[in-house]
């Protein structure tokens, strides 16, 4: 049973078809990160917070990149960034070739899962959510061939549904 702590953070609320790019044609991971933060529509006439965001990325990937693997990368900040968003917002990024990111397994990231949240608690629950969601290879594998936005919509309730 969904309680309302756990809806609340489900990924597919968090996501809509504004905020899905299913062709991606950055050719590295500046590129790519730029054009994921362009997919948000709150930050389409603030140049300083998209500037904000950009930075905070480039510093975390800079620690040690977000490639999990498996073509998946899940970019977010090392922190919340109050200042940017006012509700968690996850942006989905399709490449169509892959892209070089420094991934765990050294593999080409094609799925990007871009992650800005308010608070801690929120960044923490919901990369959890999104780590345990992107772990299942028929999703990914979906996610690859997924003609629209709204089709990754529901494939991403369903997955989070039967989990």
């Amino acid at each position: 049973m969904a309680t309302p702590d756990s809806t609340r953070f489900c990924i597919s609320n968090l996501m809509s078809a504004a905020t899905i790019r299913l062709q991606l044609r950055g050719r590295d991971r500046e590129e790519v990160l730029q054009e994921l933060i362009g997919a948000i529509p709150e930050l389409a006439t603030r140049p300083d917070a998209r500037a904000a965001l950009f930075k905070a990325l480039v510093e975390r990937e800079q620690l040690h990149s977000t490639g999990v693997g498996d073509g998946v990368a899940l970019p977010h900040a090392r922190q919340a960034l109050t200042h940017v968003v006012e509700h968690p917002v996850i942006v989905l990024g399709r490449h169509p070739t892959g892209i070089a990111y420094g991934a765990i397994d050294g593999q080409p990231v094609r799925l990007f899962l871009l992650l800005v949240t308010t608070t801690v608690t929120e960044h923490l629950q919901v990369l959890a959510r999104i780590s345990r969601l992107i772990r299942n290879p028929d999703l990914r594998q979906n996610l690859l061939t997924a003609t629209h936005p709204q089709v990754v919509l529901n494939l991403i309730r369903q997955t989070e549904e039967s989990i």
